[in-house]
């Protein structure tokens, strides 16, 4: 996702929050999900950790895709976050994406 749809989808104002991530989402009009991701250094200074975690994100989305809907969403990490196992992350992103798109559609 390019930086105007990153803007678009934080004005929307719709989020949901969990120990490692927060899940910003808006509804688009391209008709499928799309993903941006937000890993900062302050999550890890090593750049090998924030890979990982990014890659945990896209997995679990590519997982979820087919329930997602036409909707933008960011994860974004958090502090906490290069200390968990991969099996953690992505059971807290399961449980958030579908909070993530509830939250957008009741608008």
């Amino acid at each position: 996702m390019e930086g105007k749809r990153f803007t678009a989808v934080f004005a929307y104002r719709r989020r949901v929050h969990g120990a490692h991530f927060s899940i910003h989402a808006a509804p688009n009009d391209v008709g499928h999900p799309r993903l941006g991701l937000a890993v900062s250094r302050r999550v890890s200074k090593k750049a090998v950790e924030r890979n990982r975690i990014k890659r945990v994100a896209r997995e679990s989305f590519r997982y979820h895709q087919r329930q997602l809907g036409a909707v933008d969403y960011v994860v974004i990490a958090k502090q906490g976050a290069a200390e968990r196992a991969n099996s953690g992350l992505r059971a807290e992103l399961d449980n958030l994406w579908a909070r993530a798109r509830h939250r957008c559609e009741n608008r």
